[in-house]
């Protein structure tokens, strides 16, 4: 908060004698000023005014309720519009703001259709801006531009050189007037951002430094009259220390700007409310999983002049963060929005309802470590896909990032009649639908084979294992060998050990060599071969190969049901208080 703010802390902390003399002197001086003003004919109110933010995070598209096994629906566009809805109605000054992925990486529902759905549903659901995220670089700026010229609200980013060039219709900030007091929206794009996109995505726009873009923009944004200033960032929390302190790119944007009151994070999912370097701080679990809700307590002056000018001033004096847990079932749909996606979805289940196999276990997108994007640990999904990958093409070896897979494999027990599959049986087995696999892989990725080296293997291996303890969607998903890390070496010289997996699946088999000595067949997706999150580029060696969501199901298919178990593919050591090893799930 500002100074302001701190003061009022204070006298509040006070005792009742000290809070009586305040009441007595600064009114009284303030009065003597009231009577001057009315000399000149000005005319002076004081006011408490409450403004509301609401925020969803990394929403991807999630037109349909989200499932989160064990728990329920949650969220969907139409239902998230009625909540929204709802929160205007108690409090008619609000904001209702994202940051950057709202589409890209989407479900079939937006995706077939060229992602115009999610956009046309926010317009539906109200949002007053959002920023750019890499995700919504997917298809390039031609296709960017598409959606900025199909929304309703603005799309702001402050820290992107060369936006002009590229796109028409992106501004740093927006001011927005909220019962006369002026607030000022600055959006931000996650500097990485071109490394998480294919090559040549973002055209000639570059990303700036976060923190010096903040600051420009809250300059100018001040000069036009603004009294409130909001971020919205592409960045994310992406772990927690051992004293529970967030780390990320989201705690170091607020550690490094001044004279900002809220900032709205994305991109990692990690859900988290706190105040940094006195300012307010938010991030939701992603996919409208939750949203927040932020009462800002603002003291509003209003000074009416002789001449008619009105003069206000306006002051945060509390900030109340909460997360609501939309659950779907609970409110009744937006009509408008039902309307909208009904005759898509009907389009889509024609193609994608068909059953290509079944599983006797529940298959999430959650790793074994409880993390739900499953960017942390080996995961179900992430040993299906890669052993669908190595076992198509005989490979030695399969290594896909887990930011490509980005939903549960298996059918939800819990019937959403929105979504691509029937009803199912508790417990199990489950079915995996045509649609189901192209939620886990929505990109149109491709499968790749490329010799390489052990050296070269390893090279691959250190980068899936680079940003850990945080959050990332570089880390590696593997099949056909298992690999040891020692979390406390330096990054690119952590991996210790690898093994062959055995014929049973388990790390029982020869040892990898990891020198130059060696040469294996490995299969990768074609965004990782072309440099994608880091990875060593091989494109121009690589063999081109099939559709991943394809071949997924076709393997599927031949084996029938599959069972699939947690291999210990991926093990972590040397986990120690400042960087500990993610601890898997009992």
């Amino acid at each position: 908060m500002r100074q302001k703010f701190k003061l009022l802390r204070l006298m509040l902390s006070m005792s009742l004698v000290a809070a009586a003399v305040v009441a007595i002197t600064v009114p009284a001086a303030a009065h003597d000023d009231e009577d001057d003003d009315r000399d000149r004919g000005e005319r002076e109110t004081e006011e408490t005014i409450e403004l509301q933010f609401l925020s969803i995070s990394d929403w991807h598209g999630q037109l349909d309720p989200l499932f989160v096994f064990g728990q329920g629906l949650f969220g969907g566009a139409a239902e998230l519009s009625t909540y929204f809805q709802q929160e205007r109605a108690n409090n008619p000054n609000t904001l209702t703001l994202t940051a950057g992925d709202a589409f890209g990486a989407s479900l079939p529902l937006s995706s077939f259709f060229n992602e115009a759905p999610s956009v046309e549903a926010m317009n539906l659901m109200g949002f007053d801006a959002d920023t750019l995220g890499n995700h919504n670089f997917d298809k390039g700026v031609a296709h960017l531009q598409e959606m900025v010229d199909i929304a309703d609200f603005p799309y702001l980013s402050a820290n992107l050189k060369n936006v002009d060039d590229e796109l028409d219709g992106v501004e740093p900030y927006k001011i927005f007037e909220m019962d006369g007091v002026k607030v000022a929206v600055i959006g931000i794009t996650n500097p990485e951002a071109p490394t998480l996109v294919f090559p040549d995505s973002f055209g000639t726009i570059v990303p700036t430094d976060p923190i010096k873009a903040v600051k420009k923009a809250r300059k100018k944004a001040k000069k036009e009259g603004a009294q409130i200033f909001v971020v919205i960032a592409h960045m994310g929390v992406t772990s927690f220390d051992t004293a529970g302190n967030p780390v990320g790119p989201l705690v170091d944007l607020a550690n490094g700007v001044k004279g900002i009151d809220l900032i709205l994070g994305d991109h990692t999912g990690v859900q988290y409310s706190g105040v940094i370097n006195e300012i307010q701080v938010v991030e939701n679990a992603s996919r409208g999983r939750t949203y927040s809700r932020v009462t800002m307590e603002v003291e509003k002056e209003t000074k009416v002049k002789k001449n008619g000018r009105v003069k206000v001033k306006a002051e945060v004096e509390n900030i109340v963060a909460e997360f609501v847990d939309p659950v779907s079932s609970a409110v009744t749909p937006d009509p408008a929005i039902v309307a909208l996606l009904d005759p898509l979805r009907a389009q889509l289940n024609v193609l994608l309802g068909n059953v290509v196999g079944m599983s006797n276990v529940f298959i999430p997108r959650a790793d074994s470590c409880g993390t739900g994007n499953g960017r942390t640990c080996e995961s179900l999904v992430g040993d299906v896909v890669t052993d669908a990958m190595r076992t198509t093409y005989g490979t030695d070896f399969a290594i896909t990032n887990s930011g490509g897979l980005r939903a549960d494999l298996t059918c939800p027990d819990i019937d959403n009649p929105s979504d691509f599959c029937g009803a199912q049986t508790p417990g199990g087995p489950y079915d995996i639908t045509a649609g189901q696999v192209l939620t886990v892989l929505p990109f149109g990725n491709v499968v790749v084979t490329v010799d390489m080296t052990g050296a070269e293997l390893k090279t691959h291996l250190e980068n899936g294992v680079s940003a850990m303890p945080g959050v990332s969607g570089r880390f590696a998903q593997v099949s056909g060998l298992c690999v040891t890390y020692d979390i406390s070496a330096a990054s690119g010289s952590r991996v210790t050990s690898a093994v062959r997996q055995a014929a049973d699946g388990t790390c029982t088999g020869p040892a990898v060599d990891l020198t130059a000595a060696a040469t294996y067949s490995v299969a990768l997706n074609d965004f990782m071969s072309s440099g994608g999150d880091g990875y060593p580029v091989t494109i121009n060696n690589a063999v081109t190969r099939d559709f991943m969501d394809a071949i997924v199901s076709s393997y599927i298919t031949n084996l029938g049901v599959i069972t699939p178990t947690i291999e210990n593919r991926i093990v972590c050591t040397g986990g120690t208080v400042t960087v500990p090893c993610p601890v898997a799930v009992p």
